[in-house]
């Protein structure tokens, strides 16, 4: 089974890239993040011509997630209000989650906040939503419908490089959003729940990244954060087989500035 996710930075946009890549990399299963655009208006056609099931939670002109199943998804639903109720209905109105169950695999799909600057509204927010994503999981896991522990794939832009390594140059970066010690923290306590860095079993040099800014040449020069993840419950790490980050579509012309990630099961 292979997993994939993608940062496309609108699907509208990028249509041909994501379809292209997908005849070269059938997956069974690929999750889409900022695809900035409405339900009604997400390109469902051609990847149903391609056998794929179409699931959305859109949003005009900003974030919006999707994902994209060789075989119809189960238990589907979006945002953290199905579990946490209304008290967090105002995190669901950016739309950032969608998930699905998967060959008995429950996929959760993110597209974590940016955070914009370390200290603004945004940046409460996106540790506020962190800790929102931490409660969802625990009582997710709680409320799992077979005796057994959830197989678990946590994937998405999560914008938090976890490690020093994960950034080409992490001078001053505890004052970079995406790099602060309050992100770290509030990422590794949803990761402390019993999640591992699929990419990490296999690679454990520097110099591996999924985004890179669209300035400076920075693509050229791999002037780049690892921000996109896959992250794994334990019997589904026994199991991953490979993990790799596919630069390829950023060489395209006007590409996402993410690249796809792909986990191997």
């Amino acid at each position: 089974m292979k997993v994939a996710t993608w940062n496309v930075n609108s699907i509208r946009t990028r249509l041909e890239h994501v379809v292209n890549w997908l005849q070269a990399h059938p997956v069974d299963v690929l999750c889409l993040q900022e695809t900035k655009v409405v339900d009604d208006g997400f390109p469902q056609q051609p990847f149903i011509e391609l056998g794929y099931q179409v699931y959305i939670s859109g949003q005009k002109s900003y974030n919006g997630v999707a994902m994209l199943s060789r075989k119809p998804l189960t238990e589907v639903s979006c945002g953290f209000a199905p579990l946490l109720g209304d008290r967090v209905i105002d995190l669901d109105e950016q739309k950032r989650v969608i998930t699905g169950i998967f060959d008995n695999i429950r996929i959760i799909n993110l597209y974590v906040p940016n955070g914009s600057s370390v200290g603004s509204e945004k940046y409460s927010y996106k540790l506020r939503w962190l800790a929102a994503l931490r409660e969802y999981l625990v009582t997710l896991i709680a409320h799992a419908s077979s005796p057994e522990p959830q197989a678990l794939l946590i994937c998405g832009d999560f914008n938090i490089a976890l490690a020093d390594i994960d950034i080409h140059d992490p001078t001053g970066r505890e004052k970079m959003v995406m790099a602060t010690d309050l992100e770290r923290q509030a990422l590794q306590a949803v990761l402390d729940l019993g999640l591992q860095d699929a990419f990490r079993k296999f690679t454990s040099e520097g110099g591996n990244f999924s985004w890179w800014d669209y300035r400076a040449a920075a693509f050229r020069r791999n002037l780049g954060w690892r921000i996109d993840h896959i992250y794994l419950s334990p019997d589904l790490y026994a199991r991953a087989i490979a993990c790799a980050i596919d630069a390829e579509p950023r060489k395209l012309e006007q590409p996402s500035d993410h690249a796809p990630v792909l986990v191997d099961l």
